[in-house]
């Protein structure tokens, strides 16, 4: 018998009011359920004392005897420093990459580092001067290059 711990909805139309109650996984949402551990009242204020009520002897007893909790219960129990918060992935199972493109762009990765490691050495120190004589600018240069950009005149 796979235990959950889950929300219960009540309340009327458009102003839910949940049980939290420990019942079977196959069990539907409003059903039977084998016990009531709580209530949550979204409708109250955040600071109110009556939004969540748990008791949390009870279900450290069914997390015990292996009830899972469903990611809104557990959320609201790490919020009352009952158990764990809820660990969410970056990037959902559903939209992963599969495991042939993960092969191909492993293959693709291996591939450029290889690429990478043929360039001889002789290449690679040539090319380092030639790029620092790029990048440092001659003392008078930068310097008449400043004082052209300060004499915009005045609007």
């Amino acid at each position: 018998m796979a235990l959950k711990i889950r929300l219960s909805r009540g309340g009327t139309k458009k102003r839910p009011f949940y049980r939290i109650v420990v019942a079977e996984a196959a069990s539907p949402r409003d059903g039977r359920y084998v016990e009531r551990l709580g209530h949550y009242n979204p409708m109250t204020a955040k600071d109110n004392d009556q939004r969540l009520v748990v008791n949390g002897e009870r279900v450290s007893y069914w997390l015990g005897l292996g009830a899972q909790p469903t990611e809104r219960v557990q959320k609201l129990l790490a919020s009352l420093e009952l158990m764990a918060p809820v660990k969410l992935r970056e990037q959902p199972k559903k939209s992963a990459v599969g495991k042939k493109r993960a092969e191909r762009e492993e293959e693709a990765a291996a591939a450029a580092e290889a690429a990478a490691a043929e360039v001889p050495a002789e290449e690679a120190a040539a090319e380092v001067p030639a790029e620092e004589a790029a990048a440092e600018v001659p003392a008078e240069e930068a310097a008449a290059e400043v004082p052209a950009e300060e004499e915009k005149p005045a609007e």
